[in-house]
């Protein structure tokens, strides 16, 4: 299903590059990965009957022309867009728009669109002038329900919702909120030719756990302002594709990362850059298993090394420059507990991701966000409070610690 989508990116980005001059082409701006969200995380078919949808994302690069990606991949039958429009939205955790800004979005010429189960949609280009930083609000209205909602539960921004079609409505004063984003997996910009990606494949660290509802504290939110801010990166996008759970070999709340690499990072238009931060949720979660041998240890980290490479092979083929980022310290995590055998088996890992030759670069998380008075704990600076995921300092800290010199060539 997700080389699928791969495969329709891949038409889709053909037909459309004659809308544009030789000298653009189209880029991401902001992105989600798609999965079916758990019991808890699911709305009632009665709430998304006759409704309205809007959701606000915040955009990495700017531009004039825009389009949207609206998902479908975990449903299992036709879902119909009656209509989709964008608008400036006023500010993050506020369902107002800038009515002047208010603009209708057409697939194949038509304001109505029906995307087949497991399939992804890009819509026509819409005049749009969308400000590098700035929050877009889509909205949607549905007659009738998803059969099973594809969704990015870890929004960390609220969604508002509400029965009958108010998809122009400066406000949406009496919708419910949700803070989860659904069918919504892309907003793209028409860029010139040496704008490109960066994509972070990662789990809730790189969703942005602790980072604070409508925020954007996530530390690709800080990475693209650092990429703004400096003249000579200004091209560049950051598309964050972390999900909550993940891990590299195993389907956890969302499929297992080496499943994402096709419609995640190979799908995403302009990408060139990619960086992999995964595997503490395969490290934890082994851990749970008791009077597990040092052989059935060794096979873990054999396999998380070979996840690595099968990701980074793939990437390459593409010609995308992979980054590795090392597993950042998890003792006292009041999730996982890990014992001596887990902590040996994520030096291990480490260790093989710092190695030359792998990656073609590394950034070294580990090191930047340990404790100096214990390496196997994050540094209480940049600590949570749960021991495994940053708050906003630590996520300043991590995009802090990435090299801007690394993509200003």
């Amino acid at each position: 299903m997700r080389k699928l989508i791969y495969l329709m990116a891949l038409m889709t980005l053909g037909a459309s590059a004659q809308t544009l001059p030789h000298n653009m082409h189209w880029v991401g701006s902001w992105a989600s990965s798609q999965q079916i969200p758990e019991p808890r995380n699911t709305l009632p078919a009665a709430d998304l009957t006759d409704a309205t949808v809007r959701q606000v994302v915040h955009l990495s690069l700017g531009g004039d022309e825009v389009r949207v990606r609206l998902s479908n991949e975990w449903g299992t039958r036709p879902l119909t867009f009656a209509s989709v429009h964008i608008a400036r939205a006023i500010a993050p955790g506020s369902s107002q728009i800038d009515e002047k800004t208010d603009t209708v979005v057409t697939f194949g010429g038509s304001p109505e669109v029906t995307i087949p189960a497991g399939a992804e949609y890009v819509s026509d280009p819409v005049t749009f002038h969308a400000a590098p930083l700035s929050s877009l609000a889509v909205t949607y209205y549905l007659k009738e329900p998803p059969a099973r909602e594809t969704s990015h539960p870890g929004a960390r921004t609220d969604t508002y919702y509400e029965h009958g079609d108010h998809v122009s409505a400066a406000e949406m004063q009496g919708a419910a909120q949700v803070n989860h984003w659904f069918e919504l997996s892309g907003v793209e910009v028409a860029a010139a030719k040496r704008a490109a990606c960066i994509v972070a494949l990662g789990d809730s660290i790189t969703d942005g756990h602790a980072s604070g509802r409508n925020k954007n504290q996530r530390w690709t939110d800080f990475l693209a302002e650092r990429l703004q801010a400096n003249k000579k990166t200004r091209n560049l996008c950051v598309l964050n594709e972390g999900t909550g759970g993940n891990r590299l070999l195993l389907y956890g709340l969302g499929p297992a990362a080496t499943a994402r690499v096709y419609s995640d990072v190979l799908a995403q238009p302009g990408v060139k850059y990619l960086i992999v931060l995964e595997g503490v949720n395969d490290l934890g979660t082994f851990g749970f298993k008791k009077n597990m041998t040092p052989a059935q240890n060794h096979a873990l980290v054999h396999n998380m090394i070979l996840a690595y490479q099968q990701i980074i092979s793939v990437a390459h083929q593409h010609g995308i420059e992979v980054i590795g980022g090392t597993i950042m310290p998890f003792q006292g995590s009041l999730y996982y507990h890990p014992d001596a055998a887990i902590l040996q088996d994520w030096k291990e890992v480490d260790a093989w991701i710092r190695q030359p030759g792998h990656f073609d670069k590394v950034i070294d998380f580990a090191k930047v966000m340990e404790d100096p008075a214990d390496p196997e704990r994050l540094n209480p600076k940049y600590d949570s409070g749960g021991h495994l995921h940053p708050g906003p300092a630590g996520y300043k800290r991590m995009a802090d610690a990435i090299p801007l010199g690394w993509f200003s060539r």
